[in-house]
């Protein structure tokens, strides 16, 4: 019967390293997956990446002679028996200009339900160049049966976008926003398995009035 050599205190040290250095490793990666959705809204927000508006506090301090055309776009998420529209489908506005407009929804079940919006802009090279100061948007909200709220967005086209070669000659640019159910201030998946995840999907179109 063979012996098996007894392992020297190195090579123990040696294995008892290698198992933690894994195990972190493991940790590390489950630790990214949670705080990947997290970390890629916020670079999205700071970036304008993906079509996301930039998120700032001040104003512009320039207005430019030049008027651009700014669609809005309403969306409810199948499973959420709301309606949802602007109060105009489109406003003229001057780069560079603060402006607010207001979405109105309303619960047209007959349960109370709640949701919570998500946003982009269109095309979304334009996202870097829409600031907004103000919205609604990744904030839960609850409505009894046939409440309605009005929320307001207030925005601005950055000048520099004149800049851009990309984007100079843009005439329009179209903020999209949409419902989808929520709970415990997330949203939650529809019918078809999608959820919020930054950007408007799987959803079904609510004309503008």
């Amino acid at each position: 019967m063979t012996t098996r050599p007894e392992l020297s205190n190195e090579v123990r040290r040696g294995i008892r390293r290698t198992a933690l250095a894994s195990a972190a490793v493991a940790v590390g990666m489950v630790g990214l997956a949670y705080a990947s959705v997290p970390l890629y809204d916020l670079f999205c927000k700071v970036t304008g990446f993906d079509g996301t508006p930039i998120v700032r506090t001040a104003e512009a301090g320039q207005v430019l002679d030049r008027t651009m055309a700014i669609r809005f776009d309403a969306n409810v998420s199948p499973g959420l028996n709301w309606s949802f529209a602007p109060e105009k489908p489109e406003v003229p506005v001057k780069v560079g200009e603060t402006t607010t407009v207001y979405y109105k929804v309303k619960n047209e079940g007959s349960s109370a339900a709640t949701g919570i919006a998500t946003f982009n802009v269109q095309p979304p090279l334009a996202g870097a160049y829409f600031i907004k100061l103000e919205c609604f948007c990744f904030t839960e909200k609850t409505l009894q049966p046939g409440e309605s709220t009005e929320s307001a967005v207030v925005f601005y086209v950055d000048p520099t976008l004149v800049q851009d070669p990309n984007v100079k000659d843009l005439s329009s640019i179209t903020l999209s926003y949409t419902y989808f159910p929520a709970k415990g201030g997330k949203a939650v998946a529809d019918a078809s398995g999608n959820a919020a995840t930054g950007t408007a999907t799987s959803s079904t179109k609510v004309k503008t009035q």
